[in-house]
């Protein structure tokens, strides 16, 4: 089959089962994202050396018990987002440290909780709007949100691109990209936030875009050194044309943390 239809078909399939499981229940999405949360945790353990018979129980009970934000105390909600919130920080330091190889041990073992498994809890939590009560067009936009920002951040690099965004990791990415990507994503958000959400609070789609373009980025980057360093290509193979789950989520898992950091500040301060 060719290669190109290949990577179409998987992706097209991807996109289905993505949405309607968003669409049909947080129940549905809770499963999906269970079954993705232990293949990441698989395929995050073959890229950081994790012994995953240990790493993968761990994974699912701490998804089981703390996936319904209902039954979450609001301390504990907080507690867990800024954990990843700092892991995500600690995992930009790396970025931007040329000189950093492979992580300790330890550090691995906290890396698969705050980068892979609360990230995972905390896309449920994205779902659930006024009155605690599951509200599918929250999650659906953030999605579109990252893939507008990953095709305008293509379409601009590759048309208008001059100046390297991050050679060493990721020679393709451009600034001129970058910014058409946050550009292009503002209009989306401020779009869907409008017309298909019907909030009247727009800015805060606004700051939710700019935190989707700037992070959603910064989490593929990452993905990719964390890749570089493995000295693999892809997280894996589930998707015949992209890879792993690691390789189409990478962008999610990275800002979901700082979403829900955003929310906290608006709870905290409403």
């Amino acid at each position: 089959m060719n290669e190109t239809l290949k990577r179409a078909i998987s992706g097209a399939v991807y996109i289905i089962l993505l949405l309607s499981c968003i669409l049909y229940s947080k129940e549905s999405l809770a499963i999906l994202f269970g079954v993705f949360l232990v293949i990441a945790v698989f395929e995050f353990c073959k890229l950081a050396s994790l012994n995953y018979y240990i790493t993968i129980p761990i994974a699912i009970i701490s998804y089981y018990f703390l996936w319904n934000k209902n039954d979450v105390n609001i301390n504990l909600w907080t507690g867990i987002s800024v954990f990843s919130t700092l892991i995500g920080v600690k995992l930009l330091l790396y970025l931007y440290n040329a000189k950093k190889t492979k992580f300790q041990l330890g550090t691995r073992y906290i890396l698969l909780i705050g980068y892979i498994i609360i990230p995972f809890i905390l896309t449920n939590y994205i779902c659930i709007g006024k009155g605690n009560r599951y509200n599918e067009k929250i999650l659906i936009t953030i999605f579109i949100s990252i893939w507008t920002n990953d095709t305008f951040a293509y379409l601009v690099g590759k048309n208008f691109g001059k100046r390297k965004l991050f050679p060493s990791v990721s020679p393709k990415k451009t600034i001129e990209g970058f910014i058409g990507g946050i550009f292009f994503t503002i209009i989306c958000s401020v779009l869907l936030s409008k017309y298909y959400i019907g909030t009247k609070n727009i800015y805060i789609w606004i700051i939710i875009a700019i935190i989707v373009s700037i992070f959603s980025t910064l989490g593929d980057l990452i993905e990719s050194k964390l890749k570089r360093v493995a000295g693999i290509k892809d997280s894996g193979n589930i998707m015949p044309g992209h890879g792993g789950i690691l390789d189409r989520l990478d962008s999610i898992i990275f800002v979901v943390p700082f979403i829900n950091l955003f929310y906290l500040i608006l709870y905290y301060v409403s």
